[in-house]
């Protein structure tokens, strides 16, 4: 049997190919008998050894003392000694040719790093940024990189089959003991799919694309009921106007004493740490505790990339900021863990949560150059990270702005008496603002403003996108909270359902379930007290009484050979042996004065 007939023969000029048989009838032509190869000797040089004689010699040398078994483990050895070189040799000359911009595997791709800092792209900024500079550092932002370790994340993808899609929504599960609102479970992308899944562009802004925010130095009130001094004043007029949505726009939006907001504005802040907000051109995770009202909570699972990316600012007033230091210490960069903590001095208000809604509602105030931000209130714990946040609410759903809506309460009539009956705000100042929206057109929440499906948020998380119709509707927003009370839920669907009915465009709603899943919410520092010196203030409960337990009496051997006595039958018997002897007849005695009578 030939099996050059089968496996056809070997060409003399390659050892990776065969020459196919010609097939049919013809048979192939017989190979030449192979020659006996000598031994190549072993030397120090040698034709053809290019130097590397010695490193022969003494490799043939280990091979041949060497056992089969340790033979293998060399040559499998050298083999991963080779590739790794090879591999190594090919990374490096990949880096070396690839041009700027090209997307490696080595690093960040393009967008990741425009996203996080625009100095590889044209910067995204506000109109702040344009009027006048801070300091001589602000030239130098721009070109300043991301520290710490390069990242390795994929480019930006578009996914035919979203990892989430096959997810099914299950509601919470019922609980007897717990029936107040739960967490349901939601479906997030790891991080590095979540970057990959990142726009590459800004989300477009229906017809406004440029807004500017009013400033003056003189401002005189001319109405009564017009909102403050930090708000500007604004007038009915201006109120209506703002509603005019055009492609560039000037409005009321707070800071409107002054260039740049938070210096010389109210609600000031330091120039160093004016300048780090500055610098944060992505993502940026705020929060803020005013009055000591709440206890700060510090974020869990952040991946190491988010902590080197995003920014986490922390607003403090004086007095939080004091009680604070005396229970935690604050780092040479301001940081107490995650958070960088900022003192704002010069209040606008002197009512604690209104001050509050300044950097809830007007961040891109503060923060002109990010891109994306995510609002979470003092008493809340972050557990997710930011980027999986991002991508769940905003990027698959396509949005630029999202709020969890109310657990319980759909309709704005409901939740202002709700307010009203929980003490939240002066009840004359709650009706007349419910009477102002009556009047321009307010109605119960019905199934006829579908697909909107809530006119009441839970407005402790905000997640947005800072473009401008986002920033033109929380300024509005805010404008209603400095004009009626600091209730926003009360001023929301108002401001909503203004912009809806003349752009294309609406705050996404989800479910508050889904919010409880990636915040922990803990109770505000006051309650706590309460609670905590309620449990001081009870007596300790007595230890539990221990019973000592008797020994059993253990029976002897023969105790099962003893018989039983009758009394203790008939104890153990009891009404039922009798009842079973019922039909025995029974002598009894009849006894009539000194005689017995046998029956």
């Amino acid at each position: 049997m030939n099996g050059g007939a089968s496996l056809g023969l070997r060409t003399s000029g390659s050892y990776g190919s065969l020459q196919q048989s010609s097939g049919l009838l013809a048979s192939p032509a017989p190979s030449p008998p192979l020659a006996l190869r000598k031994p190549a000797k072993l030397s120090l040089g040698g034709a053809g050894a290019g130097g590397r004689g010695g490193d022969r010699l003494l490799f043939a040398r280990i091979y041949m003392f060497a056992s089969r078994r340790q033979r293998m483990l060399l040559l499998l050895l050298v083999a991963v000694v080779v590739l790794l070189c090879f591999h190594f040799s090919s990374l490096v000359s990949k880096d070396e040719v690839a041009a700027p911009g090209t997307e490696t595997m080595l690093g960040i791709s393009d967008h990741v790093l425009s996203f996080v800092n625009p100095g590889w792209t044209s910067s995204f900024s506000g109109n702040d940024l344009n009027t006048t500079s801070l300091t001589g550092k602000q030239s130098d932002i721009s070109n300043e990189k991301v520290q710490g370790p390069l990242w390795t994340f994929p480019p930006a993808i578009a996914l035919e089959h979203h990892p989430c899609e096959n997810f099914s929504f299950s509601p919470p599960p019922v609980d007897r003991k717990r029936t107040g609102p739960r967490p349901c479970p939601v479906c997030y992308v790891p991080v590095e799919q979540a970057l990959a899944l990142m726009p590459r562009a800004p989300t477009a802004s229906p017809i406004l694309q440029s807004l500017n925010y009013l400033s003056e130095d003189h401002l005189v009130l001319k109405e009564s009921g017009s909102g403050s001094l930090f708000g500007g004043y604004p007038s009915l007029e201006q109120r209506d106007m703002s509603y005019d949505i055009k492609d560039s726009m000037t409005v009321h939006c707070g800071f409107v004493r002054g260039k740049i907001p938070g210096l010389n504005t109210g609600f000031d802040v330091d120039e160093a740490d004016l300048y780090e907000m500055r610098k944060c051109h992505g993502t940026v995770v705020a929060s803020a505790i005013f009055g000591n009202y709440d206890i700060m909570q510090q974020p869990e699972n952040i991946s190491e990339f988010s902590k080197d990316t995003v920014c986490f600012f922390m607003f403090l007033d004086e007095e939080t900021e004091a009680a604070i230091k005396n229970t935690t210490t604050v780092d040479n960069m301001k940081r107490i863990g995650l958070w960088r903590v900022v003192v704002v001095h010069n209040l606008p208000y002197s009512d604690a949560r209104r001050n509050g809604k300044v950097p809830k509602l007007l961040l891109h105030r503060l923060f002109p150059n990010m891109r994306y931000s995510l609002w979470i209130d003092g008493k809340l714990k972050l557990v997710k990270d930011p980027y999986q946040l991002l991508e769940r609410f905003l990027w698959r759903k396509n949005v630029s702005f999202a709020i969890s809506r109310h657990y319980r309460r759909f309709d704005v009539f409901e939740e202002a008496e709700a307010n009203k009956a929980g003490g939240k705000y002066d009840n004359a100042s709650i009706d007349n603002q419910i009477e102002f929206y009556k009047r321009e057109g307010l109605t119960h929440y019905s199934s006829a403003k579908l697909p909107i499906t809530s006119d009441v948020p839970e407005g402790c998380v905000i997640i947005r996108e800072n473009i401008p119709i986002t920033n033109l509707f929380t300024c509005l927003w805010f404008n209603e909270v400095d004009r009626f009370t600091s209730r926003d839920q009360i001023s929301f669907s108002t401001v909503r359902d203004k912009i809806r009915s003349r752009v294309n465009w609406t705050a996404d709603m989800f479910l508050d379930c889904e919010r409880r899943d990636f915040v922990v919410q803990a109770y505000h520092r006051e309650l706590m007290e309460q609670r905590l010196a309620a449990l001081r203030s009870q007596p300790p409960p007595p230890p539990p009484v221990v019973r000592a337990q008797q020994p059993r009496k253990m029976l002897p051997d023969n105790a099962a050979k003893e018989p039983v006595r009758a009394s203790a039958t008939k104890k153990s018997t009891g009404k039922r042996s009798r009842k079973s002897s019922s039909k025995r007849p029974h002598r009894t005695k009849a006894t009539s004065g000194k005689e017995t009578v046998r029956l």
